[in-house]
């Protein structure tokens, strides 16, 4: 158990219902002459929810410890994804609905973080930074101003990044999957 002010960003809370809450963002507000209070967005490990919740300062919380593995993700099958642990060689089959926003990052032979509680994968996380072909992109606008010119690419697997206008169909380029943003073109 810790205190409401040690409460961090990313950490995992067990709530007084017995369920767990990944802390998405989390502000310490000392009003005056008031106690202090953590203000805290909490999201769902079950169902990705999202909801703001006030820890008061004398609160106790629970933090949990979740199993990280690293596994590849192999392909997918009807509504099924299969990840193979690289030590193990055993295979899990998680739905869609169980890897969340990271289900647009699937793509065969990546090394991804699995994160698990008692057993059970609860959350996947891919690779910081990954390498992804343009299927299709946008004609960039003639003369509008290097800030304002960014354009819609979608890669092979259908997520939709903003890029600079140089950039073409076919090319390979680098996002930051912690922003879905564009980091540069690979050569």
């Amino acid at each position: 158990m810790l205190d409401a002010t040690q409460i961090r960003k990313n950490m995992i809370l067990k709530m007084e219902d017995g369920a767990l809450w990944r802390v998405v963002e989390m502000q310490l507000i000392t009003p005056g002459r008031w106690k202090a209070m953590v203000q805290t967005k909490l999201r769902s490990l079950k169902d990705n929810s999202v909801k703001d919740h006030r820890f008061r300062s004398v609160d106790r919380v629970e933090q949990i410890h979740l199993d990280a593995v690293e596994m590849e993700y192999l392909y997918q099958s009807g509504d099924e994804y299969i990840f193979m642990n690289h030590e193990t060689y055993d295979q899990v089959q998680l739905s869609g609905e169980a890897i969340g926003d990271s289900v647009k990052y699937l793509v065969p032979n990546v090394i991804f973080t699995i994160e698990s509680y008692d057993g059970k994968p609860i959350n996947v996380i891919p690779p910081t930074f990954m390498e992804m072909k343009i299927a299709q992109t946008e004609q960039s606008m003639r003369g509008a101003t290097a800030a304002a010119s960014y354009k819609h690419a979608t890669m092979e697997n259908g997520l939709v990044v903003s890029v600079p206008p140089f950039v073409q169909e076919g090319d390979v380029i680098r996002i930051d999957t912690r922003e879905d943003k564009y980091l540069e073109r690979v050569k």
